[in-house]
């Protein structure tokens, strides 16, 4: 039996507690023991006691804040989730959708005013909480702005930046296909299978401990080099985290900068932020460009909300306004498809963003465990929310979170 969100609470639990913690309630990664349930929901929000990263420094500017306007009438919110071949819809309030998924930190801004705001376990408006592969719309969304700007051509071979991928499954791709996640490249990204590639890409990069008899991390990059072609570019949509890790290869070397500093100089130094960020690293001090983005849960909510004002911060543009309109209109219908995701009929991938396609035309960035910032431009909502589920992959909690979030949306426009 899984323990729910009250009694996997880490401060419950104690762990990480005493000085030094008893051996029985110590979180380590070495052991994966931050990667196991219930410690995941201690490790989620202590990812830099635990693994190496480097900094993404807020600057110098002035925080930008926003109009509170507290209402806990939202709690009663009510919404029908989606019915699965593991259960059948059932009938949630919003403040109960919370618990179901392990809610970390929330927060929604509407009008640009905050509506909600609400923590859980040891989280607080200050800590820093892993985002997973929110950090590949970070990676997506800057790489359309290089695009954009005319400093990375799309439709080059990847290989014209980085040669060292000449003998990999990216030898004949483009960095366009690289974007939208439309690569054949053998990698499976199934986190119930110990066996996947995913494990063994994480092991590379230090995100995950070596297994005894393993030889040491080769590093992000170096996995990227031995990866073998499967399937034909440019066709349906699979999602693989390595793909990310290539964009953020070729920006690196369009910039001269990696993923964490071009975060920081494009976007984290342009919004008002609160606090540094912190970006995940391998031992070669290579950015996680798919997967390392640590931030608190307000400042994620700002650069949700800089996307809904057409790419407008608090001090003026940050991302042009023709990047932004093309992150809502989505990609391929038809290519999303291949993907299989059953929770997303309807959706598209475009430049590492999801894309609802609803009547609202909400799109987000998603990471495992439950990490989200959902953007409804049509309701003027924008939720940002850390989690800590217990399974990793977002179709075990988007029978909840997705009808949550649209029920909230409609109560805001009501």
């Amino acid at each position: 039996m899984v323990l729910d969100a009250h009694d996997s609470d880490p401060i419950a639990m104690g762990w990480m507690q005493g000085s030094p913690p008893a051996p029985e309630r110590t979180v380590r990664w070495a052991d994966m023991s931050m990667y196991t349930f219930p410690q995941l929901r201690w490790a989620m929000s202590h990812y830099q006691q635990l693994r190496p990263t480097r900094r993404v420094s807020r600057g110098e500017g002035p925080i930008s804040t926003w109009p509170v306007a507290l209402n806990s009438a939202l709690d009663d919110v009510k919404l029908e989730t989606l019915a699965t071949p593991q259960a059948p819809s059932r009938s949630l309030t919003w403040a109960e959708s919370l618990l179901a998924n392990y809610t970390d930190a929330i927060v929604v801004l509407h009008q640009g005013r905050c509506v909600y705001e609400r923590y859980f376990g040891v989280m607080d408006p200050h800590r820093l909480h892993m985002g997973m592969s929110v950090t590949k719309s970070f990676t997506g969304l800057l790489a359309a702005m290089l695009a954009h700007e005319g400093e990375l051509d799309v439709h080059a071979p990847v290989t014209f930046y980085v040669p060292e991928l000449a003998h990999s499954a990216y030898a004949t791709a483009t960095v366009d296909q690289v974007m939208d996640m439309r690569i054949g490249v053998r990698y499976s990204e199934n986190y119930a299978d110990p066996e996947a590639d995913i494990w063994r890409h994480a092991r590379a990069g230090g995100v995950f401990p070596p297994r005894p008899g393993d030889p040491p991390p080769e590093g992000f990059r170096a996995f990227l080099c031995g990866l073998q072609p499967e399937g034909a570019h440019g066709e349906g949509f699979t999602y693989k985290t390595v793909n990310t890790d290539v964009l953020g290869w070729v920006m690196h070397r369009v910039t001269g900068a990696d993923v964490g500093s071009l975060i920081q100089a494009r976007l984290w130094q342009h919004l008002g932020v609160e606090h540094d960020a912190a970006m995940g690293v391998d031992d070669w001090g290579t950015d996680f460009a798919g997967g390392g983005i640590n931030c608190t849960v307000r400042d994620l909510a700002r650069l949700g909300e800089m996307l809904r004002c057409g790419g407008q911060g608090p001090a003026g543009q940050v991302v042009p306004e023709a990047v932004v309109a093309d992150l809502q209109r989505g990609g391929d219908r038809e290519a999303f498809k291949t993907g299989g995701y059953a929770t997303l009929p309807g959706w598209s991938y475009r430049r590492m963003w999801w894309v609802s396609h609803n009547d609202h035309g909400a799109y987000m960035a998603r990471g495992i465990h439950g990490q989200s910032l959902y953007i409804d431009p049509q309701a003027q909502m924008v939720i940002a929310r850390f989690g800590s589920h217990p399974l990793a992959a977002n179709v075990h909690n988007d029978p909840v979170t997705l009808p949550a979030f649209a029920a909230l949306a409609q109560a805001l426009t009501a």
